[in-house]
């Protein structure tokens, strides 16, 4: 009898396991998918202002970086309804960036 009782109470424990490593790995995925965007935007809007600093607001290499912006946003909003502003650092979860926001310095 105490050798079904260890048996069943292992297998429980096990289950349980698994269960729970399961749950954290479907939760933090989410996360670090939104890390991910949030980094990825945070980036190619840096890379735009440095460019449009080095080089103005209408160069080539401001208009690269603009692209990879917008592409960037695309990206999140696409595989995360969500998509990160770097302007006002916050988390936006409608389709409502502007293409042109970056094209000449507002601040």
């Amino acid at each position: 009898m105490n050798r079904i009782l260890s048996s069943s109470v292992l297998r429980g424990t096990i289950a349980a396991s698994v269960l729970a490593i399961s749950l954290l790995f479907a939760a933090s995925t989410p996360l670090r998918a939104d890390d991910d965007c949030q980094k990825r935007i945070a980036h190619a809007d840096h890379k735009l202002h440095e460019a449009a600093a080095h080089h103005g607001w209408d160069s080539p290499e401001a208009a690269k970086y603009r692209a990879e912006l917008n592409e960037a946003r695309s990206y999140c909003w696409e595989h995360n309804h969500r998509w990160w502003s770097e302007d006002d650092h916050k988390w936006h979860t409608e389709h409502d960036w502007d293409d042109h926001d970056h094209d000449h310095d507002n601040h």
